[in-house]
């Protein structure tokens, strides 16, 4: 798997099962993470040594105006740099199963996909635009600063919106505004409910 195409493929191989076994429990985002990455490699067919989980990717010297902005937010003893952290990457196999800290120069450059992962986990709460919105924020600025690097690599947005109450669930006005942005700033976009579906990408 070493193009975009067959990294895409092998989400929408998996998505149908994503949708049916997230919508089966109600969970943390870390447990939906889990799961989506478990269906990636069996039902995606995504080989074990491309597709990591909460891959840390030290940046020095960010060229964004985001990844600027959040690494002056930092103490000074610690700016210089800013680190995402996509809850699952698809690699091309250059990578070579290693996607340590360390070798963080390899995994910008060998990157397919970086995935964001957001569920309705909240107490008293749902899931809020802002969050969803700075997170698609995140991820474009991440394919900014692979492409200022000479690579490229293709940013998504996946929302387990598996409450089942109504008003526990995104706002129908907040997840227009999710994808608005996704499409403006040309990020996947994957979301499933009880009662709904978004399939960008």
């Amino acid at each position: 798997m070493d193009n975009l195409d067959a990294a895409k493929q092998a989400i929408q191989k998996a998505w149908p099962a994503i949708k049916s076994e997230c919508l089966s429990v109600l969970s943390s985002e870390l447990h939906y993470q889990a799961m989506i990455y478990h269906l990636l490699r069996t039902e995606g067919h995504v080989p074990l040594k491309q597709i990591g989980m909460n891959v840390k990717m030290w940046i020095d010297s960010p060229i964004s105006k985001l990844f600027q902005t959040l690494d002056k937010k930092k103490h000074k003893n610690f700016q210089g740099g800013f680190e995402p952290i996509p809850d699952i990457v698809i690699f091309k196999s250059s990578v070579h199963g290693d996607w340590r800290r360390r070798n963080n120069r390899k995994t910008l450059s060998s990157m397919l996909i970086a995935i964001e992962v957001k569920a309705s986990e909240r107490e008293k709460s749902r899931l809020q635009p802002s969050e969803i919105l700075l997170d698609i924020q995140k991820l474009a600025a991440h394919r900014e600063e692979v492409v200022a690097r000479g690579h490229d690599m293709y940013p998504l947005m996946l929302i387990i919106d598996s409450a089942p109450k109504q008003e526990e669930r995104m706002t129908p006005s907040a997840l227009e505004k999710s994808q608005a942005l996704a499409i403006k700033l040309n990020v996947g976009l994957l979301y499933v409910s009880p009662d709904n579906e978004v399939y960008s990408i």
